[in-house]
């Protein structure tokens, strides 16, 4: 591979100076930067769209979402995944981050890990991942071996497939069932792929999960309804939620959430839904 063809690898001309200007000058030029990642996300919502009906498909049905990656995009598939719990009230094994490296690599890099393809069969052979279950392989240069790996074995169990990539005709993209590869050029710092590749991966990834959960029937219009009220903010916003979703007062939906152990959905529907 010759890492230099790669869009992210290439040098941005807009910032070549970047270390010359002011720190205001400096600060502008990343963001003008970063304004280009939702657009990248547009053009590809169509492929977001289709991953998301799949998704939701293999969760209705049992199934569990699998994000897998290295590095940087390793650790936005766990992040992703860790939120999804306390967001939508779901059992934390539902959808589930592996990185290269396992959790240590979380705050460590671990040489050759994203080199080791087998390493990736064995992450999922761990977690009994099977053909009921649907994995979304990360990679910002669409070439990583332990993604490349673990897309491979899950194709060969007949499991479903989703490859995130911000590189064009990446190997990634050749072989997953459903490409999405917003393609965010170079990158400010050349060859940092955790600014707006990451970026466009984080967005994507936030889709995926939300889109999911919104058609499994999670939320409520645009309410959090399913939220895990586990802390002070949170038990205020299953409040608020109660009361924008039924028109009860203060009181009342307290009183209510308490009956319920804090489950904001169940106490809507006890109290019945605003007409």
């Amino acid at each position: 591979m010759n890492f230099e063809n790669l869009t992210t690898e290439k040098r941005n001309a807009a910032s070549a100076n970047i270390d010359k200007v002011s720190t205001l000058e400096m600060l502008k030029i990343i963001n003008d930067e970063d304004k280009k990642v939702a657009l990248a996300v547009e053009k590809v919502l169509p492929q977001v769209a289709t991953a998301v009906d799949i998704i939701a498909q293999k969760l209705s049905k049992g199934g569990r979402l699998f994000y897998i990656g290295a590095g940087t995009s390793g650790r936005l598939g766990i992040l992703d995944a860790s939120e999804c719990p306390p967001t939508f009230g779901v059992d934390s094994d539902l959808v589930q981050g592996i990185i290269a490296g396992g959790n240590y690599a979380l705050t460590n890099a671990i040489e050759g890990a994203e080199d080791n393809k087998n390493l990736a069969v064995e992450n999922l052979q761990e977690k009994k991942f099977s053909a009921a279950d649907i994995l979304v392989g990360i990679a910002a240069s669409g070439r990583t071996p332990y993604v490349l790996g673990g897309i491979e074995y899950a194709k060969k169990i007949g499991a479903s497939t989703v490859g995130v990539s911000c590189v064009e005709n990446s190997a990634l993209a050749k072989i997953v069932d459903i490409e999405i590869t917003p393609v965010t050029g170079a990158e400010v710092i050349t060859g940092s792929t955790r600014m707006k590749a990451g970026t466009a991966t984080k967005m994507v990834l936030n889709m995926l999960t939300t889109g999911a959960m919104i058609r499994l029937g999670k939320v409520y219009g645009n309410l959090m309804v399913d939220v895990r009220a586990t802390n002070e903010k949170l038990r205020d916003r299953a409040k608020r939620i109660v009361i924008a979703a039924t028109g009860c007062d203060e009181i009342t939906a307290v009183e209510t959430l308490k009956k319920f152990d804090g489950r904001a959905k169940l106490a809507i529907d006890f109290i019945g839904i605003r007409d």
